[in-house]
């Protein structure tokens, strides 16, 4: 029995273990953080997301609803009861009624509406893709901006690890009196500024983490590995080839152009609103044999109501010229939105491009042409040709040419996740290695 117990309770162990462990995206700061596994988990969870999909399908259970006819109206009633002694077999015209009324629109009216409706739903669909991209772009570029402080971290350590020997090294030459006591002083100073910076530099990490974090839904101080040092390829689209993509595939412009669409349709179903609409009815009367014998034959009765729209003047007509202007708006904001989304991309461009000729500048020039510099003022340090503050500051020197390459290199790949999301299209896959 004690065993069964066990292995119940072992089982509820490894149950909830295993819920936790899946209903977030927690890690050790030792392992490798992937993006495509951190846009997925946003995907899934992020509750602004679910939220916007949840409306896009509510949107599009209202479509069926636009098209179909008002319900049918069944009535239940008393014809010509007299009231001096309320009996069915005194009157001959005293009868009980059962009828139904249908009222149908003018033909037309509930295509457009049901059309209306359906512009809705591709709108509210848009809406969601539209955020969808936009988290997107956020864990990318969040991603990458914790990519740039842990490579900050870790080159701060390594010229920490450095200065403390240089630290050691000026002691023990100021020691036997070959070195001086500046030099001693220098080496300390830059020593603290390094690790008052690698204070600043976990206390960052620690807010890119929370707002990782915040967009994953799940709590702000879940641990999260380090990310990968991204690829780089040269970005070989030009800019007009990326307003025709934003064109064709952003899910701004197409809920934009599914407004303008519906605007249209309104105005066609304002126009409608001259024509009346049409009521039928149908009523059976049901009488009882009178008291003096005769029969009380049932009656049939049926007609067709129209509504007259004889304040067109001040109704339909003014109808008509609200849903123009609303569409003559609504073009108006959608060239301003366009507008507004060349301007982006041309602004997004011009800083790829700029950090893209920074990367090549550093990786092929800036940052070898300090480490040489370095190297050449150890060696000159250590025959006594180069005095201590001139390798101090050549090491210094490249220290912020590491740190500005990393950066660089962060701000191009947030460039990439920029372009992406203004264009609605994958960009990034072209050019990663």
């Amino acid at each position: 029995m004690k065993s069964r117990y066990s292995m119940i309770i072992t089982i509820i162990l490894c149950a909830f273990t295993a819920a936790f462990s899946t209903a977030g995206y927690s890690q050790t700061q030792d392992q490798v953080l992937v993006l495509d596994d951190l846009i997925n988990t946003a995907i899934e969870h992020n509750p602004q997301l679910k939220s916007m999909r949840s409306a896009f399908m509510a949107d599009s259970s209202k479509i069926s609803q636009e098209g179909a006819l008002p319900d049918p109206v069944l009535s239940l009633g008393l014809m010509n009861l007299p009231v001096n002694s309320f009996v069915f077999d005194q009157e001959p015209m005293t009868g009980k009624q059962i009828a139904i009324n249908q009222q149908f629109p003018f033909p037309g009216k509930l295509g457009l509406k049901e059309d209306i409706s359906s512009e809705d739903a591709v709108i509210s669909r848009s809406n969601y893709q539209e955020y969808r991209n936009q988290l997107i772009r956020d864990v990318t570029t969040e991603y990458y901006n914790l990519f740039v402080i842990d490579k900050s971290i870790d080159i701060t350590q390594k010229n920490q690890a450095l200065l403390k020997e240089y630290t050691e090294i000026a002691q023990s030459r100021y020691r036997v009196g070959k070195g001086l006591q500046q030099d001693v002083l220098k080496a300390q100073v830059e020593l603290s500024k390094m690790i008052d910076k690698f204070i600043r530099l976990k206390q960052e990490r620690q807010v890119k983490q929370a707002r990782i974090n915040t967009l994953l839904n799940q709590p702000v101080d879940t641990p999260l590995g380090k990310p990968a040092e991204p690829g780089y390829n040269e970005f070989r689209q030009d800019l007009d080839s990326l307003q025709t993509l934003a064109k064709i595939n952003r899910p701004l412009l197409a809920g934009w152009e599914s407004m303008r669409k519906q605007s249209r349709l309104r105005v066609d179903l304002a126009r409608k609103d001259y024509w009346p609409n049409i009521g039928v009815f149908v009523a059976y009367t049901q009488r009882d044999m009178l008291q003096n014998g005769s029969p009380g034959h049932d009656f049939l009765s049926g007609g067709i109501s129209l509504n007259l729209p004889v304040y067109s003047g001040s109704k339909q007509s003014k109808k008509v010229e609200e849903s123009i202007y609303n569409e003559n708006k609504i073009d108006d904001r959608y060239q301003q939105v366009l507008n507004q989304l060349y301007f982006e991309l041309e602004d997004r461009y011009s800083s790829l491009i700029k950090n893209s000729e920074l990367v090549d500048l550093f990786r092929t020039g800036i940052i070898p042409q300090a480490t040489q510099s370095l190297e050449s003022a150890f060696t000159g340090y250590q025959t006594d040709k180069v005095d201590f503050l001139t390798l101090v500051n050549n090491q210094l020197t490249l220290f912020n040419y590491q740190l500005d390459y990393y950066r660089v290199l962060g701000a191009y790949h947030n460039d990439l996740a920029g372009l992406d999301f203004l264009t609605g299209a994958q960009l990034t896959a072209k050019i990663e290695e």
